[in-house]
């Protein structure tokens, strides 16, 4: 099992915490003050899981190490989905693209066979918790390790890999998910820029908010579930992949997965 370090600002919580009660204790005139500082400490606290980029409360990818090279990582979120999913999949394999795919663990159990093309054609799929639950990011500690490590036994049962990285739902977290990452040896993973492709229909709009600007490194968000459709209907993803696909190719960039940037 991995050691667990608070991030300085957990310990700079716990110092607010021990010094609010100390001053109701000793000086008990002062607990208005004691009480607002506490009460400032939670907001902080809150604005940092709210923030997915946000590395507050501990190690969070939001691009891929290093400064150098030209590799970008292509992040895919909420599948597998039995009508998308193969879609992507003939898109990044035109391109000879490698894409992570951040999947919901009974999915996988549902769509096994999907989950397991996707490794079959040299793509990852981690870990984005067991039932992609609203409420995650209210949940404790026990709560949160149960959706992860079900979900890392889903994955791994289907797919035969256990997931090396975890993604919240939304990207919305606590000061508790920290300690389950680190216990389980997972890394978590946010992105460089999203397109909101979930919500907005235009694949247009949805390409310029991942591709303008576009530099090596970068960690892009997708999604294959719960994707919006065009007026046609189609899948937003697929319009906007397959031109960021010929724009990498462009500009000589390569996609990869996170798991490469760990070896």
């Amino acid at each position: 099992m991995n050691h667990w370090r608070p991030s300085p600002l957990l310990y700079a919580s716990a110092a607010v915490h021990a010094g609010a009660a100390a001053c109701a204790l000793w000086r008990p005139h002062t607990w208005p003050w004691a009480l607002a500082a506490v009460a400032a400490n939670h907001v902080v606290l809150a604005g940092a899981g709210l923030w997915p980029r946000s590395r507050l409360l501990g190690p969070n990818w939001t691009r891929l190490p290093g400064t150098g090279g030209t590799s970008v990582a292509i992040t895919i979120d909420d599948g597998p989905d039995p009508e998308v999913t193969p879609r992507v999949l003939s898109l990044l394999e035109t391109a000879g693209a490698q894409a992570t795919f951040f999947c919901v663990g009974e999915r996988v159990l549902r769509h096994a066979d999907l989950a397991q093309e996707i490794v079959r054609r040299g793509h990852a799929v981690e870990n984005h918790s067991q039932r992609h639950r609203h409420n995650f990011s209210l949940l404790g500690y026990s709560g949160m390790r149960g959706e992860i490590m079900c979900a890392q036994d889903s994955i791994e049962r289907v797919t035969g890999s256990r997931p090396r990285f975890f993604r919240a739902p939304a990207g919305l977290r606590n000061p508790f998910l920290d300690p389950v990452l680190t216990h389980l040896g997972l890394h978590l993973a946010s992105w460089t820029r999203r397109g909101f492709d979930t919500v907005n229909a235009d694949a247009s709009s949805v390409y310029r908010r991942l591709a303008d600007p576009l530099r090596a490194g970068d960690i892009l968000l997708l999604h294959d579930g719960n994707a919006a459709r065009d007026r046609s209907g189609a899948p937003v993803i697929l319009a906007v992949l397959e031109r960021l696909l010929d724009t990498l190719h462009a500009r000589a960039l390569r996609a990869v997965t996170l798991r490469s940037a760990l070896t």
